[in-house]
C-alpha cells in the first residue's frame, strides 16, 4: 500500500514562507513523478508544480518566482519552499505522486495553509 505523508501547513502572514514536506512509502514503489496541487474553498483543485524523477518541473504561473520544488529519490521525498505567499495562496496542498510501474496516481490527505492579510 502506498501513502504518501505531508507535513509543514500552518498560518502565516502575507510575505513570509512556509516548507512543505511529503514522503512517499510503500513496498517496491518509486515515483515517477511527484508534486502539489491545491484547492481553494469553492474552486477546483489546481496544479502547483510537479517534478520528474530527472528533475524537470512544471509549475503554474501564479506561484513561479516564488515557490521552488526539490526532490529527494532516493528517500521518495518532494519539499516545497513557498516564498512571498500572498493570501490568494491560502488553500488545502495536496501532494500527488504517479508511479510508472503501479500505474496511477496517490493522493496525500492535504495540509491547509492560510495566508493573512
Amino acid at each position: 500500500q502506498v501513502q504518501l505523508v505531508e507535513s509543514g501547513g500552518g498560518l502565516v502572514q502575507a510575505g513570509g514562507s512556509l516548507r512543505l514536506s511529503c514522503a512517499a512509502s510503500g513496498s517496491f514503489f518509486s515515483a515517477n513523478v511527484m508534486g502539489w496541487y491545491r484547492q481553494a474553498s469553492g474552486k477546483q483543485r489546481e496544479l502547483v508544480v510537479v517534478i520528474t524523477s530527472g528533475g524537470s518541473t512544471n509549475y503554474a504561473d501564479s506561484v513561479k518566482g516564488r515557490f521552488t520544488i526539490s526532490r529527494d529519490n532516493a528517500k521518495n521525498t518532494v519539499y516545497l519552499q513557498m516564498n512571498s505567499l500572498k493570501p490568494e495562496d491560502t488553500a488545502v496542498y495536496y501532494c500527488y505522486c504517479f508511479s510508472q510501474a503501479l500505474g496511477r496516481n496517490y493522493w496525500g490527505q492535504g495540509t491547509q495553509v492560510t495566508v493573512s492579510s
